[in-house]
C-alpha cells in the first residue's frame, strides 16, 4: 500500500507517527531534509517528513523543497499538509491561534522555485489560487470550536532574520495576515507535481512592530510551539480523518490535481 496524505513538519514538529517504516528516497535535486516515516493514522496511510530535519539542521533557505515534495510524490503521495509556524501582523491575532490562509505573498529569493527549467518545453501552472480548497475545508471542520480563522494571506520572507518593524508594518500594509519562511516555494512546488496541498498556521508571536511587539526571537517561538504542538498534531490527525480517499469524485476532479492536463512536460513524474 502506498500512503496518499503527506504530512511536512515545521519548526517544533519533528516526529508525528509512533508506529511507522522508515523510508531513504534520493530524488534528481538530491536528499529529502529526512528519511520519510510511513504509517497509520486513523486507518489511513499516511507519509511524514520533518521540513527542517530531524534537528532542525537546515535553515529556511537551506530547505530542499523540491526534494522533500519529489519524495513523497514518488511513494504516493498526492494531498500534502503542511502545517507552520508564523508571526501574527494583527493585533487581533496572538499566540495560539490558528489561521488557514487563502492567498500568499512570496518574497522570497535564490530558492529553487520550479521543478522544470533545466530543458524544455516550459510549463507554467495556474497558481492564482495557491491553496487546496478541499484541504482548507478539511482543516476548517477538523478545528471547528478552536481559534481558528478561514481566510487570511501568509507572506514568506526568505529569512533566517526576522523582520524589521518597517518591513512587517510594510507586509502589514499590503494585506499580509501572518508571515512565515518556508511557505514558498513549496505551495508552488507541489501544485508543479499536480498535489494538493493546503497549510494551517500557528500564530507564536506578534510581529516586531505589531501590538508593541519589540523584536522576535526564535527561543520565544519554539517555546510558543511547543505548548501547542499536542494540539496541532491532534488537529492534523482529525484532518487526515476527514479527507476523502482517493477514489472520491471531489478529489479526482480537483483542479490541483487535473492543473498538468494537457500540458508537454520535459520529463515523466513519479
Amino acid at each position: 500500500m502506498r500512503p496518499d496524505i503527506g504530512i511536512i513538519g515545521g519548526s517544533g514538529f519533528y516526529e508525528f507517527l509512533s508506529d511507522s517504516e522508515t523510508v531513504h528516497v534520493e530524488t534528481p535535486f538530491g536528499k529529502p531534509s529526512a528519511a520519510i516515516s510511513i504509517g497509520a493514522v486513523g486507518g489511513r496511510l499516511v507519509a511524514f517528513i520533518p521540513r527542517h530535519g530531524k534537528n532542525h539542521e537546515f535553515a529556511p533557505h537551506r530547505v530542499n523543497f523540491r526534494a522533500n515534495l519529489w519524495a513523497l510524490r514518488s511513494l504516493g503521495v498526492r494531498q500534502v499538509l503542511a502545517p507552520c509556524a508564523v508571526g501574527a501582523l494583527a493585533a487581533e491575532r496572538g499566540p495560539g491561534d490558528l489561521v488557514v490562509p487563502d492567498q500568499v505573498v512570496d518574497r522570497t529569493w535564490g530558492r529553487e522555485h520550479t521543478v522544470y527549467g533545466e530543458e524544455g518545453p516550459v510549463v507554467h501552472i495556474s497558481f492564482a489560487e495557491p491553496y487546496c480548497p478541499r484541504l482548507r475545508a478539511a482543516y476548517l471542520q477538523a478545528a471547528a470550536g478552536l481559534p481558528v480563522s478561514g481566510t487570511g494571506t501568509l507572506v514568506v520572507i526568505n529569512g533566517p532574520r526576522f523582520s524589521t518593524k518597517a518591513e512587517s508594518l510594510w507586509h502589514r500594509s499590503i494585506g499580509g495576515t501572518v508571515v512565515g519562511m518556508t511557505g514558498m516555494p513549496e505551495a508552488a512546488l507541489a501544485r508543479e507535481l499536480a498535489m494538493c496541498y493546503a497549510t494551517i498556521c500557528l500564530v507564536t508571536d506578534h510581529d516586531a512592530g505589531v501590538d508593541g511587539q519589540e523584536a522576535v526571537n526564535h527561543a520565544d517561538v519554539l517555546q510558543e510551539f511547543g505548548k501547542n504542538i499536542g494540539k496541532l498534531k491532534e488537529l492534523i490527525r482529525k484532518v487526515v480523518a476527514v479527507i476523502p480517499e482517493p477514489e472520491h469524485d471531489a478529489w479526482a476532479r480537483c483542479s490541483c490535481r487535473r492543473v498538468l492536463d494537457g500540458m508537454k512536460l520535459p520529463f515523466e513524474l513519479p
